[in-house]
């Protein structure tokens, strides 16, 4: 459903496991940002009304995302770690060529959006089937389903307000691109890494 070129390893599952509260403080900042991007769009594409309506609801709903994961950070005894640079996400954002018509940017960042949504998903969903902790398990396996949805709500607009034929061209070429990217991650203890 994805549609994932390199399916994550399922030993990045014993990195995270050796290092919870690492896992917990990158999600945190990961939900942080997908509000952030929310937000964002809602300030650069005020034109859209559609795509602003959903905004509101999803920077809502990420930021719900950040507390519960806060919220589990606080229940281990353990306060939010330091901010840390998503290195896939740095990577990632190197695809596209900067500038462009407004319409080419807001696809773009849309593609972006619906990746990271579509990686994050894979990801929680290791994470529900593997982490020995079943309460933690559940939490992930809960996320993965909104992060499922957000990924198709993305890769929709992106076909709405682009050329549908062109679209899918960039998101297949921005798969295989986030293909090579991932095979130099899955070693850290952090959503993307």
């Amino acid at each position: 459903m994805l549609g994932l070129k390199l399916p994550t390893d399922p030993r990045w599952v014993n990195i995270v496991e050796k290092n919870i509260d690492e896992i917990l403080t990158d999600h945190a900042f990961c939900e942080q940002k997908a509000a952030s991007t929310a937000i964002s769009l809602i300030v650069t594409f005020p034109e859209y009304p559609d795509l602003i309506q959903e905004m509101i609801a999803l920077s809502r709903e990420e930021m719900g995302h950040f507390k519960m994961v806060h919220d589990r950070i606080l229940a281990r005894g353990k306060t939010l770690g330091r901010y840390r640079k998503d290195e896939y996400v740095i990577a990632l954002m190197k695809f596209f060529p900067k500038g462009g018509s407004r319409s080419e940017q807001l696809v773009h960042r849309l593609l972006y959006a619906a990746l990271i949504e579509a990686r994050s998903c894979e990801r929680f969903r290791l994470l529900s089937e593997q982490l020995q902790d079943a309460e933690l398990a559940e939490f992930y396996r809960k996320l993965m389903i909104s992060e499922a949805g957000h990924y198709t709500m993305f890769l929709k607009f992106a076909r709405q307000y682009g050329n549908r034929e062109e679209v899918d061209k960039k998101w297949e070429a921005l798969l295989v691109y986030e293909a090579e990217i991932m095979k130099g991650l899955g070693t850290a203890e952090t959503v993307h890494g």
